[in-house]
This record gives C-alpha cells, sequence and structure tokens, in this order.
C-alpha cells in the first residue's frame, strides 16, 4: 500500500508540469561531472574526497533556491548521495520535505562490454536491500541504465526485457522504475534502433498487469513525437528524455518538439556551473538553466 508521502508525489508526477534533474553521476563519471563543475583532479587524492566533494556540489544545488518543487519535479540520486545529508536530514527526506522534489534512486551497477551492438546491465547484486533502504528513506522510484548502438534486433530484445524483469522486482519492492535503454546518438542507425526499441519496449508493456506502472527514460528521437503510443501507453506513468551528449540548447530544442514527454537532463542541467561561482553568479546560472528546461518540458 503506498504511503501518503508516495501516494503525494505520485499526485504531483501526473498533475504537474516541470522536469526530473539528473543528479546521479557515480563511479566512473564523477571526475568528469567534477572537472565541468571546476574542480580537477589534482584537487582530490581518494575516493572518499571525491565522494565529498561531488556531495558538496549536489547540496549546493539542492540546497539553492532555484532548486524546488515548482519546476524541478524529481531529482534522480545515487546510493553514496542517499547515504549523506543535507543541513541534517538524510538527502532524499529534504528533498521531499523541504523543497516538494520527489527523489528517485540510481540502482544499476554499470554494464558489461558491448554485444549484440549493446550493453546491458551487469547483475544489481543486492538489489533487494537497496530497494529496502529506498522504501525506508521515502524514495519514489529508481532508475537503471542500459545502452543500444546498433539496431541489433536481439540485442535490443536483451536489453528491453532485462530491464524489464529487474523493473518488476522493483515494483515488488513498492517503487516505481525508471527504465532507461539509451540509444546512443551517434550511432549510425540510430532511427532503426529507435524503431525496434519501441517495438520492444510496447511487447513489454503490454505484459505488465494492471497495477504494474513504469517510467521510460529515452534518448531523444530522430523523428518528433516518435514515441506517443509509450506517452499514451496505461502502463506508463511518464516518459523522460535524457540529453545523451546534446548540448542544452539542443536538447531543448529536441524536446520542445515531442508532445508529452519530459526532460531528465544531468550534464545539460548543470552545464555553466562552476564550483568558482559566488552565489549569486551560481543561483543566477542555475535558475536560466532551469528555466529553459521546465518551458521545453511544458
Amino acid at each position: 500500500m503506498a504511503s501518503q508521502a508516495q501516494q503525494a508525489m505520485l499526485d504531483k508526477l501526473k498533475t504537474q508540469v516541470g522536469f526530473i534533474a539528473a543528479l546521479d553521476q557515480s563511479g566512473g563519471s564523477t571526475p568528469k561531472a567534477l572537472r565541468l563543475y571546476g574542480i580537477e583532479e589534482s584537487e582530490y587524492s581518494s575516493d572518499e574526497e571525491m565522494f565529498n566533494l561531488v556531495h558538496q556540489m549536489r547540496t549546493r544545488i539542492i540546497t539553492s533556491t532555484p532548486f524546488s518543487g515548482e519546476r524541478v519535479l524529481g531529482a534522480i540520486l545515487f546510493e553514496n548521495t542517499l547515504d549523506r545529508e543535507i543541513e541534517g536530514m538524510s538527502t532524499a527526506h529534504y528533498l521531499w520535505q523541504k523543497k516538494r522534489v520527489i527523489p528517485f534512486l540510481k540502482v544499476d551497477k554499470g554494464l558489461v562490454e558491448e554485444s549484440n551492438g549493446v550493453q546491458v546491465m551487469k547483475p544489481i547484486v543486492g538489489l533487494d536491500a537497496l530497494l529496502a533502504k529506498a522504501v525506508a528513506q521515502d524514495v519514489f522510484g529508481t532508475k537503471m541504465r542500459s545502452v543500444v548502438k546498433l539496431a541489433n534486433h536481439q540485442g535490443i530484445k536483451d536489453v528491453v526485457e532485462q530491464q524489464f524483469e529487474v523493473g518488476k522486482q522493483i515494483i515488488a519492492a513498492g517503487l516505481v522504475p525508471i527504465i532507461e535503454p539509451e540509444v546512443d546518438i551517434h550511432s549510425p542507425q540510430k532511427a532503426e534502433a529507435e524503431a525496434l526499441l519501441k517495438l520492444e519496449i510496447l511487447t513489454q508493456l503490454n505484459l505488465l498487469s494492471e497495477g504494474q506502472e513504469v517510467m521510460l527514460k529515452l534518448t531523444l528521437p530522430n523523428e518528433a513525437n516518435f514515441y506517443k503510443e509509450l506517452v499514451d501507453h496505461p502502463r506508463v506513468l511518464k516518459v523522460v528524455a535524457l540529453s545523451g551528449g546534446y548540448n542544452r540548447e539542443e536538447a531543448n530544442a529536441k524536446l520542445s518538439e515531442n508532445q508529452g514527454i519530459i526532460a531528465s537532463f544531468s550534464r545539460a542541467l548543470t552545464e555553466g556551473v562552476s564550483d568558482k561561482q559566488s552565489d549569486e553568479e551560481f543561483e543566477a546560472t542555475l535558475d536560466e538553466a532551469i528555466e529553459g528546461i521546465y518551458q521545453a518540458s511544458k
């Protein structure tokens, strides 16, 4: 049975305009996120220091005035952030209770080597314990990512089947999974891969039973409104788009062409913000980014 908090989050997601901030860079992608934020690798010497710095960066974003539930519907965190606090509250509780921003948790453990033109997820060891921890902190949903590089039907089928199999485990734990089969924007077969991907996602959606709802996080398609059937599907709570390496301007422009899809940007959200900025500069830059993505999500 959904808790009061979860029910309120569900209502917000269904009725309010806004987007989802992806603040879940982890492990290998953390140095890059810090570098874009103006902190070089020479400024820290251990993983511990690196994660402290990235938490400071995320805290600065989350506690800033522009970052609130008026335009930001949700935020995706990774486990290390879930285990930390902001202003004396667990990060997930701070997001919801102070900011009215719905917390999501990245649960995948990365990707295996490419095979059949795709990268499926590594086994998610300890998933049940992680989901229990998320539920205890009033997290609403999860996110997990696979990558499609070529229009290989078997590969794409494998990606989607794996995503939905784990997705059902997440639903059973009382959370909403964000299923993310990212199509590489540099794929020479991007449009063909998208056609196969849509087919396989529809197949899996149609196998879900009443009450099993998922969210989808997809690369912005070559053809505007290509994913309309997914947006309209009764088992889909929301379709969100990743920026996937497009800069913010490109990502916003592409997003604007796709009705019913909202942003879930990571790099495109933090583009231009820097550790070296004064609080006024930082907030002004972030406010501009949030407003642009919010308008494109409308």
